[in-house]
C-alpha cells in the first residue's frame, strides 16, 4: 500500500524541478495528481509528465494557470475538483527567482516575484480550503527556502517572500485549529533544478563548498519531505518547516 493511495493532489509549478519530482513521488505512493503549469510553452512537458504519472497507474491531468491571477486560480481549482472530485493535498510550489541589489531593484521585479511566490500561495490556499473544511480533511505544503532563514545578497525580495510563506503557514495552522487538516512548509537548500541554469559556475562552486555535505542536492533528496508531509505519518506536524539542506542551515 502506498502512503498516498487514492489521495488527490494539486501541485503548482509542477512542470519541472522540485514540482515535477514531487508529482512523480506522489504518484509512486498512489496519489492522483493535477500538474499545474503557468505558460502555454510548458504544455507539452506538463502533458508528458501527466502521461508518465498515468503510466504509474494513477489519474493525472495537466492544467494551465498563472497562480498570481485570482480568476485563473479559481478556474483551475474548479476544473481539478470537477475532474477528481476533491483536492486532498495542495502543494504551493510555483515560484520564480531573480537577482538585484535593493538599491537597483526595479519595482516591477519586486512586484512580479511577490505576486507569483506569495500572492499565488495565498490564492491557491484560499481556493482549496472550503472543500477541505467541508470534508475535515487535507494537507497543505508550501515550498519555502532555507534562504528565508539565512538571507542572501541580491535576493531580498525572494527571501522576504519565502519568510512570509513560513509565517503565513504558522498563522494558517492556528486558524485551522483541531480540524483534520495540516499546513506545513518545506524549505529546501540549494537544489539541482532549472532555477540554477543561469548561475555562474564559480558561484555554484562557492555554494557547494559552503554546504557541509559538499554537494548541491538532486531533487530526489528533497522530495521525501513532501511525501512525508502529505502522508498520515505527519499528522502531528502543525505549522512546521522541514529543511533538507545538507547542513547549510540549522533551523
Amino acid at each position: 500500500m502506498g502512503k498516498l493511495d487514492n489521495r488527490f493532489a494539486l501541485i503548482t509549478g509542477a512542470s519541472s524541478g522540485i514540482g515535477r519530482g514531487v508529482a512523480l513521488a506522489f504518484a509512486r505512493e498512489g496519489a492522483h495528481v493535477a500538474v499545474n503549469y503557468p505558460q502555454e510553452g510548458e504544455r507539452e512537458t506538463s502533458e508528458a509528465l501527466a502521461e508518465e504519472i498515468r503510466g504509474l497507474g494513477c489519474q493525472a491531468m495537466a492544467v494551465q494557470a498563472d497562480v498570481s491571477s485570482e480568476e485563473q486560480v479559481q478556474d483551475m481549482v474548479r476544473v481539478v475538483e470537477a475532474e477528481f472530485g476533491r483536492i486532498d493535498i495542495l502543494v504551493n510550489n510555483a515560484g520564480i527567482a531573480s537577482m538585484s541589489p535593493v538599491h537597483e531593484m526595479p519595482t516591477e521585479m519586486w512586484d512580479q516575484l511577490m505576486s507569483i511566490n506569495l500572492r499565488g500561495m495565498f490564492l491557491c490556499t484560499r481556493a482549496v480550503l472550503p472543500g477541505m473544511y467541508e470534508r475535515d480533511d487535507g494537507k497543505i505544503i508550501n515550498t519555502a527556502s532555507q534562504l528565508a532563514y539565512k538571507g542572501a545578497p541580491a535576493f531580498s525580495h525572494y527571501t522576504a517572500a519565502k519568510a512570509a510563506m513560513i509565517s503565513f503557514t504558522r498563522s494558517l495552522s492556528l486558524e485551522i485549529g483541531n480540524r483534520n487538516i495540516n499546513a506545513n512548509c518545506v524549505a529546501p537548500g540549494t537544489s539541482d533544478t532549472p532555477i540554477l541554469a543561469n548561475v555562474d559556475p564559480e558561484v555554484l562552486d562557492q555554494i557547494r563548498a559552503s554546504i557541509p555535505k559538499g554537494r548541491i542536492a538532486p531533487v530526489e533528496d528533497i522530495v521525501p519531505a513532501y511525501v512525508f508531509l502529505a502522508s498520515e505519518d505527519s499528522r502531528h506536524f502543525v505549522g512546521q518547516t522541514l529543511s533538507p539542506n545538507g547542513g547549510d542551515v540549522f533551523l
